[in-house]
């Protein structure tokens, strides 16, 4: 079986590789496809050296699947030349989710909603995918009414760039002993063009409340994700989401802050035990010991952890929970490389 893999050479691509790896998927032909700039570079994988094609390479190689980590543009692009192949294309970018044609997966949850005729897959926002996974079980129990989310997002969400604007901010100012408050117009001021960071704001010793492009409304894209892609894969357009994005200075995982407000009463004995039996979660939840999930738990790991689970004393028929995941795994290829799994299975 050919299983190309498009956006190879970065952040998430470089996940996929080794999720593929782990999963049993090594001794298949895997197609490594990227950029005009990547083409002809060598990649390790499972023990050999994949060379580095072009994506009009690839598609000409007739693979039998294409998982697509590369951005919008190039899936808009290019998924529907693989697709017209017979390929199965599972794409990562934000291009084709909210197409009304195209499942938004995770695969715990709805894969029942990709059918045969389907070429076109769409793996859902790191963000999303592990809140949706967390809630799922809780959404069908008792039914959500509105959900309030505020993410404490890694750096890593945003790719290389972003963990390059974290390493020399860090190391400038180690070096040059400069305030963090006075970092950003130091290095500025200093290192002129060779300065190129991913973020408007100072990343190092710093958070901000900015994840995407803002809308017209005062969210942002990031914010916006989190509405409509939870409301598509719960299959309820009726869910009141409101959420505010944060970048924080980390690279191990997202976390997140999730208030829950439900049509009916729950149990909280019942709420955590169905939490912790949905697959793909683990509860990790004991303050007396300061047990609670954070991103250097999470780092490397496929699952999603959970913590503070407790009623919302404010409000009634709401819950509050702690949720953390690592963005480039279960946020981004291991969910891809899951929906892979499911559709080889069917054949």
């Amino acid at each position: 079986m050919k299983i190309a893999v498009v956006g190879a050479t970065g952040l998430v691509g470089g996940v996929m590789l080794q999720v593929l790896e782990e999963r049993g998927f090594a001794n298949h032909e895997i197609l490594a496809a990227a950029s005009p700039r990547s083409v002809g570079k060598q990649i390790d994988f499972a023990g050999r050296k994949l060379t580095v094609m072009s994506v009009e390479d690839a598609i000409a190689q007739k693979p039998q699947y294409a998982i697509f980590s590369a951005g919008a543009g190039t899936s808009r692009q290019y998924a529907p030349q693989f697709a017209a192949t017979g390929c199965t294309v599972v794409d990562n970018s934000s291009c084709w989710r909210m197409h009304d044609d195209v499942p938004l997966v995770v695969p715990e949850i709805n894969m029942s909603a990709v059918r045969p005729e389907h070429r076109i897959i769409a793996n859902p926002n790191c963000s999303t995918i592990q809140m949706v996974l967390a809630i799922s079980r809780l959404h069908w129990q008792y039914r959500i009414r509105r959900i309030v989310v505020a993410t404490y997002q890694s750096i890593t969400g945003t790719g290389i760039k972003a963990v390059r604007q974290l390493e020399a901010e860090e190391a400038y100012a180690s070096s040059h002993q400069v305030a963090s408050a006075q970092l950003r117009q130091s290095m500025e001021q200093s290192m002129g063009e060779a300065y190129q960071p991913a973020y408007p704001n100072q990343i190092y010793r710093n958070l901000f409340p900015h994840g995407g492009d803002f809308l017209p409304d005062g969210y942002t894209t990031e914010e916006q994700k989190l509405v409509d892609e939870t409301r598509k894969i719960l299959a309820d357009p009726t869910i009141g989401v409101s959420a505010t994005v944060v970048r924080v200075p980390v690279v191990g995982g997202h976390s997140e802050a999730v208030n829950l407000e439900f049509y009916n009463e729950y149990e909280l004995a019942e709420a955590r035990q169905l939490i912790a039996d949905t697959p793909g979660v683990i509860v990790y939840d004991d303050p007396g010991r300061n047990h609670y999930p954070t991103p250097i738990m999470a780092h490397h790991r496929d699952e999603v952890f959970v913590g503070r689970i407790r009623r919302d004393n404010t409000q009634p028929c709401s819950l509050n929970l702690w949720v953390v995941a690592d963005n480039l795994r279960k946020g981004a290829a291991t969910n891809a490389i899951q929906i892979l799994e499911q559709l080889t299975m069917k054949q």
